[in-house]
């Protein structure tokens, strides 16, 4: 499930929760608007409210560290990459073909980042068959003395630690929160939701109030799971570290 179709959902279960409560609890018979159960449910939903701002808060970190760590890895990523083309450039002009798919295959991996669920999705991998190609031409050349040999085989190792590299990226791209995670907390922000509407005044403030506080919790939802997928959504990992490496390449 997408981002905006989480927060969407958050924003309309908020929403009907708490103009819901207003608008049903003066149907209510007398004796369940009384003054003793509208303690007992603020104090259930005061409950509610710690253990959802320590899960949110959770949910927050968890989605920070993910953000990060992937960073990481792509500024490690582009710095690999520098490497592998000094060490093909040093090689000469047999590893030509070899530089030229190197550059290919980070065009393509700037224009288009792969994910996790591209294979589920049945979109074609560009990237990864440009970096199979980049193998394959290293693959094919035939060193001609002891020096370019041990060129090559720091090239080769350099090519499997960015594959080994890339795959742990397009992993971490997928998400750490659990769907079961935000369903319960979906379900706790709404019981708040509809006790803070239960017994409220039905006016256009408080009825405004309600709306612009789900609109803006489910922002915040969204802000969040967007950082937990880190190359889709608003918020997203620089693809800089790539293009710094690519300037390198054909400069």
């Amino acid at each position: 499930m997408s981002e905006i179709a989480v927060a969407a959902i958050v924003f309309v279960c908020l929403v009907f929760a708490s103009l819901g409560a207003i608008f049903i609890s003066s149907m209510l018979p007398t004796h369940h608007r009384s003054d003793d159960t509208n303690t007992i449910v603020r104090l259930l939903a005061n409950l509610f409210v710690v253990m959802t701002s320590l899960v949110f808060g959770l949910m927050i970190n968890s989605a920070k560290n993910t953000y990060e760590s992937t960073d990481d890895s792509v500024h490690s990523f582009a710095t690999n990459l520098i490497l592998l083309d000094r060490t093909l450039r040093t090689y000469g002009l047999l590893a030509t073909d070899a530089r030229s798919r190197l550059v290919v295959y980070v065009r393509e991996g700037i224009a288009n980042p792969a994910r996790a669920d591209d294979p589920s999705k049945d979109k074609p991998d560009t990237a990864g068959r440009d970096l199979d190609a980049l193998g394959d031409a290293l693959a094919a050349i035939t060193p001609a003395d002891r020096y370019h040999e041990a060129l090559l085989v720091d090239a080769r190792q350099q090519y499997r630690r960015l594959v080994e590299q890339r795959w742990a990226i397009v992993e971490q791209s997928e998400g750490s929160i659990p769907m079961p995670l935000l369903a319960m907390l979906t379900a706790w922000m709404t019981l708040i939701f509809g006790s803070f509407g239960y017994r409220a005044p039905r006016n256009v403030i408080v009825i405004g109030s309600f709306v612009l506080s789900a609109l803006l919790i489910a922002g915040a939802f969204y802000l969040v799971l967007s950082m937990d997928v880190p190359f889709s959504g608003l918020i997203q990992i620089s693809d800089m570290p790539l293009r710094r490496a690519l300037q390198e390449m054909v400069h």
